[in-house]
């Protein structure tokens, strides 16, 4: 019994939190001291209008923006001044809402290279990589779990768009994050490629010792893999909570789903 306490006791020490996290664009405050913190084992989604800065928070939280204001914290440590590689190296991984691989190398090789990176391998002429057979497994596992085993061959460049983005989560998992980010990840997919994807991030949720993050405005979606969803509006944190008390309050209802107050959702 002692051994999974412990087990869930470093589960538990996994944190990622934001802190009167905020930033301007001129006079304009996209993000207004947003303080949420999420917990590891938990989907949480980040839901809200067109303009409500769910995105800019996503992008402060991964580093392409810089916050004017507030703090980020990842295990208590302060990271809010690192560079996009840095927070990378920390634990946070992030799928873009336009994929980001190497378009005119193989599917494999594109993994090859995140796995290396992950692994601290750098390139050696008197041990080739095709020596590894140890890295090799792990690739050929990671391909394997996102269904492109029989595709590892094929340019990147030459995989459809949902093909793509099974790619970019397979370069997450090689990179073995503590943070998975998802900027609304069935973005142009065809209406066969969405399961596939939610699939794979469904079991990623099984690992209890992760953080996931979604960004996301298809409710379908939010609604079969969120535990938590939160809400921002007009760039503030308007709402925290289980998937069905949230869709449910009335600030949501009017603000997201656009339902005048007192009328109520099929």
């Amino acid at each position: 019994m002692k051994n999974v306490a412990l087990h869930h006791e470093l589960h538990m020490t996994l944190s990622l939190e934001t802190q009167d996290l905020t930033i301007r664009f001129g006079g304009h405050v996209a993000v207004n001291g947003v303080s949420c913190r999420f917990r590891p084992g938990e989907l949480t989604a980040i839901v809200g209008p067109n303009g409500a800065g769910k995105t800019t928070y996503f992008n402060l939280i991964s580093g392409q923006l810089r916050a004017s204001a507030g703090s980020i914290l990842l295990d208590g440590q302060d990271i809010t001044r690192l560079s996009v590689p840095l927070r990378t190296r920390a634990g946070l991984g992030r799928a873009f809402q336009l994929t980001n691989l190497f378009p005119n190398l193989s599917v494999e090789e594109n993994v090859r290279l995140a796995i290396q990176s992950a692994s601290g391998v750098h390139y050696d002429m008197l041990r080739p990589w095709m020596t590894r057979r140890d890295l090799i497994a792990r690739a050929d596992a990671i391909l394997d779990s996102v269904a492109l085993g029989g595709r590892r061959d094929v340019a990147a460049t030459a995989l459809s768009h949902g093909d793509q983005r099974k790619l970019e989560v397979a370069l997450m998992m090689a990179l073995e994050p503590k943070v998975f980010m998802f900027d609304e990840p069935t973005a142009g997919m065809s209406v066969d490629e969405v399961p596939v994807v939610l699939d794979l991030i469904a079991r990623l949720k099984q690992d209890s010792s992760k953080i996931i993050l979604l960004v996301e405005h298809k409710m379908d979606v939010v609604r079969s893999l969120a535990d938590r969803i939160i809400v921002l509006h007009n760039g503030r944190l308007v709402a925290d909570g289980n998937p069905a008390e949230v869709i449910a309050s009335p600030i949501v209802q009017e603000a997201y789903l656009g339902i005048a107050p007192g009328k109520r959702t099929a």
